[in-house]
């Protein structure tokens, strides 16, 4: 038995849905949710992520940037947003920002919380990884085409919908 599972946790699929391209300063985004297929995220804290773009992606951003989002409802009322870019060619850059209970925006989530994990910290869940693994496989089809604005756009348009 792993000590690394609690025995009492069961695990369950969700569902990674593809949303909108968001463009932002010269950046590309691809927005996913992952939930639940029964607990969609739920009107107000999809706004509250759009606000985020407005507010956050142009400070955060690069033009030229291209990366994605991904929206996590993790049970009733918390909710992850990270923002993952490609940067050095062929590394994953990440932001991790929450929202919990009545929050009205998202906020940065602080990786040294708890304070006593140590050096190793959390990146993404095994639901995150699903997106992840298409995201990194569409980059790298993008790194071995002529990266030219027809490989760009079928970067674009390599989006997942499925369940993890």
């Amino acid at each position: 038995m792993s000590t690394a599972v609690d025995p009492a946790y069961r695990h369950y699929p969700k569902q990674a849905r593809f949303v909108v391209h968001r463009e932002t300063g010269g950046a590309t985004l691809k927005l996913y949710h992952l939930t639940a297929p029964d607990a969609p995220v739920p009107d107000a804290v999809a706004a509250q992520a759009d606000a985020w773009f407005a507010a956050h992606a142009p400070a955060e951003l690069e033009a030229g940037d291209c990366g994605f989002v991904i929206v996590h409802r993790c049970g009733a009322d918390f909710h992850f947003l990270l923002a993952s870019v490609w940067r050095g060619s062929n590394e994953l850059w990440e932001a991790v920002w929450y929202r919990m209970g009545d929050m009205t925006a998202f906020e940065p989530f602080d990786a040294a919380y708890p304070p006593d994990v140590g050096v190793v910290r959390p990146t993404f869940c095994v639901w995150e990884l699903g997106i992840v693994a298409h995201e990194s496989a569409a980059w790298s089809r993008y790194l071995m085409s002529s990266r030219d604005e027809t490989a760009r756009a079928a970067w674009r348009d390599d989006v997942f919908d499925g369940i993890v």
